[in-house]
């Protein structure tokens, strides 16, 4: 059973897993599906991230919502989830995408759940099979009863609570002109969460795939600077990225990290929500 990442000859050597291809672009949403029909891993279903992966946006949500766990749940079923059936997600981004199907999986209950490291372009690189051929969609008629996992998220309210009383640890994952307001590409306002510090995803990375364990390891130990993976609470613009930073630590064993869905565009969502600029201390 993989659980974080899994490498091409492994994924090469499994028995009938489910496969998620969950490319995605930001700036042309529609792009990741057009790469998924003009070629993919054979037998590899597309999850869109706005359709399946997330729910709709409203007024107070941030550009991702978290997707109701019921009906992504039946449509992972009427795809080929059973219990105990390795899932193995990539996209072509470092894992940055794929990340998210990877911790909702984990949501969902089922940990059985790996990211290709090194993506569909390690696949190619090693030569790995290719087809258009289209697979199963991801589609149900209606949600199934399905209790997420206890205890991996943090909403809005009680982080406010949390960071006002130096209980939580907030990590921003995204990059660091962002995080320092310099530059905002994607919302509204520029800046970060008081109190909040920077390691941007792509720091869990080298040439595209994940740095080995113990580097990460050492990586996120030095991040931390003491603080409990416990106490650590992950964001980013809209609580999917964040997900790439959960997955390094439980990779390199802190596990128990949680994640602020909603993130920065949830976050300003309310002006009276305090914004910071420049760096942090730490």
């Amino acid at each position: 059973m993989y659980r974080t990442l899994i490498d091409v000859e492994s994924l090469n050597a499994l028995e009938a897993p489910l496969i998620l291809d969950c490319r995605f672009n930001l700036a042309d949403p529609s792009a990741g599906e057009r790469a998924y029909a003009d070629g993919h891993i054979p037998g590899a279903i597309y999850a869109h991230l706005d359709r399946d992966l997330s729910a709709s946006i409203t007024p107070q949500s941030g550009r991702h919502p978290l997707p109701d766990p019921a009906r992504l749940y039946a449509k992972l079923q009427a795809a080929g989830l059973t219990s105990g059936r390795q899932v193995v997600v990539y996209d072509d981004a470092g894992g940055a995408t794929a990340a998210r199907a990877w911790w909702l999986l984990r949501w969902l209950g089922h940990g059985a759940v790996a990211v290709l490291d090194g993506g569909c372009q390690a696949w190619r690189e090693a030569g790995g099979d290719w087809t258009a051929t289209a697979s199963a969609t991801l589609k149900a008629e209606k949600g199934v009863a399905i209790t997420p996992v206890a205890g991996m998220l943090m909403e809005v309210a009680g982080l406010q609570r949390a960071l006002t009383a130096d209980q939580v640890l907030l990590v921003d994952a995204r990059a660091a002109e962002r995080y320092r307001g310099e530059v905002e590409p994607i919302d509204a306002v520029a800046g970060h969460v008081p109190g909040a510090i920077n390691a941007p995803l792509t720091d869990n990375l080298v040439e595209g795939r994940f740095l080995p364990r113990e580097q990460l390891r050492q990586h996120w130990l030095s991040r931390l600077d003491g603080w409990a993976p416990e106490s650590v609470v992950q964001m980013c613009g809209s609580g999917v990225t964040a997900c790439h930073n959960l997955l390094a630590m439980e990779h390199a064993g802190l596990s128990g990290a949680r994640l602020y869905a909603g993130s920065w565009s949830e976050w300003i969502r309310d002006p009276k929500r305090p914004v910071a600029t420049g760096s942090s201390c730490c």
